[in-house]
């Protein structure tokens, strides 16, 4: 504890889920933790946004892109025929030029497909042909560079029956094999992966996956790892993760977690974020624990970013760096989660002032500011030295036993980012005199 004799009460400042900034944090950056345990730790970028702070963080942050949107099938091919490589070069460029992995996403989807394709008429020789060519093209463009492909994506229905498509309607079952088989075709050096979510834990739609896989691999399909979408919900990490990774990874292919965020009804507060911060553990851990789990990607590390509030009206706050880039409780628990010791609360001071004092009564304020460190949930307390008593608080829930009082933050004010700062205050009683002692923080 530092002690400053600045004639004020005693204040200690607790941190129950304090964190600081990525430039200012104790641990390394997440990649060079996942790094260190052999593991990917990656993000779906946007190619547009690869600039200024946003571009910053994906570049130091994460050993792994997954472009969101720039290389399904819409995006690529809009117009028969027709090529846009913008986004996904760019992506891939950035990537490189920072040392990073690439995940390409997706080349066989029910969905963001272009008009043409979806609303042609087409026999099954012509959608063979179709399948066969974009994935020769598009895989071939980046032979060489890209770690991993989800070749097909979501081919299941919640029950663990196939999802009816274009594909599953026009060439049956076998298309998962034809994409795989003409995937490892084009590029030799890529992982191939089904990807698909609410496949988290043991349930249907896993056991379906898993019953696939098996099938692929006795047939001699090339099938090297499986993903796991992980578009979960506060609270609900499945109890079964861990079990489903490992049972896949006995199968004898990797197991990634590739659209990772956990998402909850807004406004967010400081319980909420402490679940989510206990979810991104959970889930990095499970991953952590099994040696073939490649690693997680998260769908987005911004909430500015987040697909989440357009398509959950209500929900959001989902990924692990809130709007302004500022890391949540989540961040660092994904980093503890990789081998980190966790978050710093250094450089983050709480001062105490009486603004006012009348015969009986007197207005105490306290003002929590962090220059050098950051807090997303902050609690102050102090001793006082003659009897006096809070009567009244805003912005803080405050509770006093005796001498001592503890304040914690409001749903509202949690946050103290750098440089930034956060006031509470109060209303108390005194008689006779209203001393002050020294001001310890911790």
């Amino acid at each position: 504890m530092r002690s400053l004799r600045t004639g004020l009460p005693l204040l200690l400042l607790g941190a129950l889920l304090a964190t600081a900034p990525a430039a200012h944090a104790a641990d390394p950056p997440l990649r060079d933790l996942a790094d260190a345990k052999g593991k990917v730790i990656g993000t779906a970028v946007t190619g547009s946004k690869l600039t200024g702070t946003y571009g910053d963080l994906a570049g130091a942050q994460f050993n792994a892109l997954t472009p969101g949107n720039a290389m399904k099938w819409g995006s690529v091919e809009p117009t028969r025929g027709s090529y846009d490589w913008a986004e996904a070069d760019q992506i891939v460029n950035f990537a490189e030029a920072h040392g990073q992995q690439v995940r390409g996403h997706t080349l066989v989807w029910h969905s963001q497909n272009p008009s043409w394709l979806t609303n042609g008429t087409w026999t099954s020789a012509q959608l063979s042909t179709l399948l066969n060519d974009h994935i020769a093209l598009e895989v071939g463009r980046y032979k060489g560079r890209l770690a991993a492909w989800d070749v097909v994506n979501e081919p299941f229905n919640e029950d663990g029956t196939y999802r009816q498509t274009l594909w599953y309607n026009g060439l049956g079952t076998g298309y998962i094999a034809q994409a795989l088989t003409a995937a490892r075709a084009a590029d030799p050096a890529a992982k191939l992966y089904i990807n698909d979510y609410n496949v988290e834990g043991v349930n249907a739609k896993s056991t379906a996956l898993y019953n696939l896989v098996k099938s692929l691999k006795e047939q001699g399909v090339p099938i090297d790892g499986v993903g796991l979408q992980a578009h979960l919900i506060v609270g609900q990490v499945p109890s079964t993760l861990q079990q489903n990774i490992q049972r896949f990874a006995d199968l004898g292919v990797d197991v990634a977690i590739t659209e990772l965020d956990i998402r909850m009804a807004l406004p967010s507060d400081s319980t909420k974020l402490a679940q989510q911060a206990a979810d991104y553990r959970a889930v990095t851990n499970a991953c952590v624990a099994v040696a073939r789990c490649a690693g997680v990607t998260v769908w987005g590390f911004t909430d500015s970013d987040s697909w989440i509030p357009s398509t959950f009206p209500g929900q959001g706050a989902a990924t692990p760096y809130d709007e302004n880039y500022a890391p949540k409780p989540a961040y660092y628990a994904i980093a503890q989660a990789l081998g980190g010791s966790g978050p710093s609360t250094d450089g983050c001071t709480a001062k105490y002032a009486v603004t006012s004092q009348w015969n009986t009564g007197f207005t105490g304020q306290v003002t929590v500011s962090c220059a050098g460190g950051s807090l997303s949930s902050w609690k102050a307390g102090w001793t006082f030295g003659a009897g006096q008593r809070v009567t009244q608080a805003w912005n803080a829930t405050c509770t006093q036993s005796g001498a001592a009082v503890s304040c914690s933050n409001a749903s509202y004010n949690g946050t103290v980012p750098d440089g930034g700062s956060v006031t509470f205050g109060f209303n108390g009683s005194w008689s006779g005199s209203n001393p002050v002692p020294a001001v310890e923080l911790g």
